[in-house]
């Protein structure tokens, strides 16, 4: 019985977070797309390209095959990358909402810590290969445990081990409620970006261009639930840990904001 109502209990906080996170993106879709795109056109972008310099290198040329296949690697690591620092945006964002409006896409360029999050960006992706590349399981505790740190550093302002630090501690306290999140997210996602790009390749062929835009484009629209989710599940465990019962009041009233130029 006690098994039974914890995992109803789990289920309802999972299925509470869904409903949470659709409504800020709901809310918030113009403003979350468009951030999206200033970070996902280039990354999608150099990936392409990345894939495209691999398959025109001969076996001759070993170094430079290593060199470009650690980068694919790393940009392709667990689908993460970018997700995290749009997660810090996000958390940025849900801290300065004003009558349920996120800050203009200006302030938001003005306060981000660029060279934080990119490093925790990079870091994550990189740690999150290394585990999955061992064993499936300390991939999925890496990608769990860590997944917090990109909010931690807007939210907190902490730095890159510190942030990593807090997330383990914070993920500690409720691991399965954020693994229940998060995994389902990044595992559905990533199959269904898969199939878009397999569809249009198949429409429109192989080039530089159209795979870079069209993982683009996959990522754009669905990375920012990841993003979303780590953010919203990153304020929840803070107040948790403080002792306070989480408050989203700012959450409930979301309208779609206008970007100011």
């Amino acid at each position: 019985m006690a098994d039974d109502a914890r995992k109803a209990s789990l289920a309802r906080r999972v299925g509470g977070t869904y409903l949470q996170v659709m409504r800020v993106y709901r809310g918030w879709w113009v403003d979350i797309l468009l951030l999206s795109v200033v970070i996902f056109v280039p990354l999608g972008l150099i990936d392409a390209a990345d894939a495209h310099a691999i398959e025109s290198l001969g076996p001759a040329q070993d170094l430079k095959f290593i060199a470009l296949s650690l980068g694919a690697g790393l940009i392709a690591a667990s689908n993460v990358l970018g997700e995290v620092f749009l997660a810090g945006a996000i958390g940025l964002s849900l801290i300065h909402a004003k009558d349920g409006r996120p800050p203009s896409l200006r302030f938001l360029a003005g306060h981000l810590s660029y060279g934080r999050l990119i490093a925790v960006d990079l870091s994550y992706a990189l740690v999150t290969l290394i585990g999955a590349a061992l064993f499936i399981l300390p991939g999925l505790a890496a990608f769990t445990l860590l997944a917090l740190a990109g909010p931690i550093v807007e939210i907190e302002g902490r730095g890159v081990r510190a942030a990593f630090a807090r997330s383990f501690r914070l993920v500690r306290i409720d691991f399965w409620l954020v693994f229940c999140v998060l995994f389902p997210i990044e595992l559905f996602g990533g199959g269904i970006e898969q199939g878009f790009e397999h569809l249009i390749a198949s429409w429109l062929g192989e080039s530089f261009i159209v795979d870079g835009l069209t993982e683009a484009v996959s990522n754009i629209a669905l990375a920012p639930l990841f993003a979303i989710a780590a953010a919203l599940l990153t304020r929840r465990l803070i107040a948790t840990a403080a002792g306070d019962a989480p408050s989203e009041s700012h959450l409930k009233d979301l309208r779609p904001g206008q970007i100011t130029p």
